[in-house]
């Protein structure tokens, strides 16, 4: 690929491929487009049928994942001019503007609803389409009718007013190529990363007692005895809450100040929106974390957990910390997370309009715990399985964000 010269002020990409220097052209999509229509809500709500049922949520990272049906007899009747096929491009234009995907003949027969326009007999590259609709083009449109942002809703008129710039033939085939590509990798890595999740899930299920029992259904090699019955409190030496009052925030702070909603995959992730206080802001020694503790979200997404690695935070009232002590910690980790627990927790909310997690629920906790040497090694089992699943995250962030700048940068 080359780089082409800023000072160059034509319609071209900022980086194209080697060979092309002509100007791309902006092309109204309607002009170079046979149909561009839509469908409607089908009449039987049973979602009983032969025939697939496209909605906007069934399209995830450009696939489609069919989950609902409709009968053959509406497809053909009711339903007849919106029954998709192949190589058709389903767009969003309600709701989440510029989901895109191509029909593929493995999903045939199928439908679609108002949500989804179809976009039939294009005059253009059907991956180069499809990669400009998701990118800039909705966003351009929006910025030129600022009244659309407010209703998240594109007429069919309008789709076939979007303006897609667009060189010849040859390099449209060789930009949707790449990024066909690069769409390929990111589902394979999301495929990877849903199927860890998976197996973590099926194991918090397998590793650790269910409702009524004291042994869990998969165990390490060598240990037999029953699991004892403990109160969480027990292997705690301190189970509390964060800051109640409000801090008095400083852009010049040395320390953030972090809530439940903080509490993300495990992970403290700190936004645009998460405030700095000072440290001299606490108004008790527990509020300004110093030693490794688990946290957890007391409100709100209930039970969400992080692992605290001496991040410089202070915690708001809407989590809680728990600093085990006789426990191993990353048994403790994973068995908070797993459904028993979670449940256990919902199950004894306090409040009326806003549920809270009480401390006293936290304390109370009941738990099954093996001898500490079993503890550490399901610990460390689930601790692997964190940083992998961890690992896998980030790989799949990174790709993502190198789409995002190969889209800025190989479009007009």
């Amino acid at each position: 690929m080359a780089k082409i010269d800023d000072s160059v002020k034509k319609k071209v990409p900022e980086l194209r491929f080697k060979g092309f220097t002509d100007e791309w052209e902006e092309r109204k999509l309607g002009q170079y487009t046979k149909l561009i229509t839509k469908g409607t809500t089908p009449k039987d709500k049973t979602g009983i049928g032969d025939v697939n049922f496209v909605k906007v949520e069934n399209i995830t990272n450009g696939k489609i994942y069919p989950i609902n049906k409709i009968k053959q007899n509406e497809h053909d009747n009711y339903l007849k001019r919106s029954r998709l096929e192949e190589k058709d491009i389903l767009f969003s234009i309600a709701g989440t503007l510029g989901r895109t995907a191509i029909v593929n003949k493995s999903i045939l027969p199928a439908n679609t609803n108002q949500a989804l326009a179809i976009i039939r007999g294009y005059d253009f590259d059907t991956n180069f389409l499809i990669t400009s609709l998701a990118g800039n083009v909705v966003k351009e449109y929006i910025r030129r009718n600022p009244t659309v942002g407010a209703q998240p809703n594109l007429s069919l008129e309008q789709v076939g007013n979007l303006l897609v710039n667009t060189p010849n033939a040859e390099e449209q085939q060789k930009i949707g190529s790449f990024f066909k590509q690069l769409d390929d990798t990111i589902a394979l890595h999301q495929r990877k990363l849903d199927l860890l999740k998976e197996q973590k899930k099926g194991y918090l299920q397998k590793m650790f007692p269910k409702n009524g029992t004291k042994v869990p259904e998969l165990r390490f090699a060598g240990f037999a005895d029953d699991w004892e019955e403990r109160k969480l409190s027990e292997g705690t030496s301190k189970i509390g809450d964060g800051l109640h009052g409000t801090p008095n925030y400083s852009d010049n702070g040395d320390v953030f100040f972090i809530n439940g909603n903080n509490l993300v995959n495990g992970k403290i992730v700190i936004t645009k929106e998460t405030k700095l206080v000072t440290e001299s802001n606490q108004s008790k020694d527990d509020k300004l974390l110093n030693t490794d503790t688990i946290l957890m979200s007391i409100n709100g997404t209930i039970g969400n957990l992080a692992w605290y690695n001496n991040e410089r935070v202070m915690l708001g009232k809407s989590a809680a910390y728990l600093t085990v002590s006789n426990f191993d910690k990353k048994f403790i980790f994973s068995y908070l997370q797993t459904s028993t627990i979670k449940n256990y927790f919902l199950n004894n909310l306090t409040g009326t309009t806003i549920k809270n997690l009480g401390l006293k629920t936290i304390r109370d906790t009941t738990l099954f715990v093996p001898t500490l040497e079993e503890q550490q090694q399901i610990g460390e089992f689930f601790w692997t399985l964190e940083e992998t699943i961890a690992l896998h995250q980030r790989k799949l962030d990174l790709l993502k964000e190198q789409k995002k700048g190969f889209l800025q940068k190989m479009f007009v």
